[in-house]
């Protein structure tokens, strides 16, 4: 089954700006987090978002998806065999005495493939980080055959059907006449040796599935999406190669109270009417405790105030934010009758009596829009 283009994915054009992709995922990613969402197809859909912000919020790797798609572009010609060439790279290697790519010695060291683990984080651990034990499944050596794959007590022996160079010739006849293209000799499938007594508890391939603990360190201040690197955790080297990396994606869990944008948290607090009128100072909840805020006399709805200092510090250590809140008038909704009278003769003297200037000039204005002045 073909992918679903990115942009598709995130609800987004093709031409959408790095705020717009970000803004997209933490919306979905929030409507699809499995620990949110209990519906079957939620944890795929989580997936699937990850992946597409991952490589759209990648300037590197959005500018190549944009070009080529989900294809790669490292294949070439998409792999095809031109009638019975062997492939692009066979053709110079027929005209050109193998003047295109050299091919790779099979038994020269390569690196071990880089593994993923996801890691899911509370709101508050991915804001101040913590150290953690994680156990993650990956092929190691074999401990019975020392990872030669053989069974102890002996050792591979040279393959006879290359003598131990890893290609064979193959000839063809093609319009040009009998030209003969080197393949990796699938007997030993290019390793140059054979085991005839393989290893019992590996079967041959010299490494084995276990489960490894790995101690990792969370740095304060990683966001939703953001990975970490491991270097050398991942699967063992080939031939004596360097181990692969493991990299931890990072899902954080959403706040009940409070929310992130990038360094800085926002919140919303509600204010009685007569805290609204008079004036108060109020104890507000930050990630670092609780500090106090004066709210001014008259302040109306939807005021916005700023605690420096009080966000999330930067993952890459410039600093820290700060924290936004936005306040909201609460109005009541059950009164006594004596809380009645009291609004009821407020009203009278703000309507009559005691004029707000301010107050007056917005009810005048609605006065004459609704007029249609």
């Amino acid at each position: 089954m073909s992918k679903r283009d990115y942009y598709e994915v995130l609800g987004l054009s093709k031409g959408a700006s790095k705020d717009e992709i970000k803004k997209a995922y933490r919306k979905l990613s929030k409507q699809y987090h499995p620990d949110i969402n209990k519906e079957p197809d939620a944890d795929a859909k989580f997936k699937e978002i990850a992946e597409a912000y991952e490589v759209l919020s990648d300037d590197q790797k959005k500018a190549q998806y944009d070009q080529f798609g989900h294809t790669d572009p490292n294949q070439g010609f998409g792999g095809g065999d031109f009638g019975g060439f062997g492939g692009f790279e066979d053709i110079f290697d027929t005209f050109f005495g193998g003047g295109g790519r050299r091919r790779r010695d099979p038994n020269a060291p390569r690196q071990g493939a880089d593994l993923q683990y996801t890691m899911s984080l509370a709101f508050e651990e991915a804001v101040f980080g913590k150290e953690t034990t994680i156990e993650i499944p990956r092929e190691e050596e074999c401990n019975t055959c020392d990872g030669s794959g053989a069974k102890p007590g002996t050792k591979p022996e040279t393959c006879s059907h290359c003598n131990g160079a890893g290609q064979l010739n193959v000839e063809q006849n093609t319009p040009f006449g009998r030209i003969v293209n080197r393949r990796v000799c699938h007997y030993c499938s290019g390793t140059g040796k054979q085991i005839k007594d393989k290893c019992s508890t590996c079967g041959g391939t010299g490494k084995v599935k276990k489960r490894k603990k790995i101690n990792v360190k969370i740095p304060a201040g990683v966001d939703d999406g953001q990975q970490l690197r491991v270097t050398g955790q991942g699967e063992p080297g080939i031939n004596g190669g360097p181990a692969g990396d493991l990299y931890v994606v990072f899902h954080v869990r959403p706040h009940e109270f409070f929310e992130r944008e990038d360094d800085d948290i926002y919140c919303e607090m509600p204010l009685t009417f007569a805290q609204a009128v008079l004036g108060d100072e109020i104890e507000v909840p930050t990630l670092h405790g609780k500090v106090k805020l004066k709210i001014p006399a008259g302040t109306q709805t939807g005021t916005k105030f700023r605690l420096r200092g009080k966000g999330v510090p930067n993952v890459r250590g410039y600093g820290q934010g700060d924290q936004h809140i936005q306040v909201r008038v609460i109005t009541p909704t059950k009164l006594s009758p004596k809380q009645k009278e009291l609004i009821r003769e407020f009203s009278s003297l703000s309507g009559v009596d005691a004029p707000d200037e301010q107050h007056d000039s917005f009810f005048a204005k609605v006065k004459r829009a609704i007029k249609g002045e």
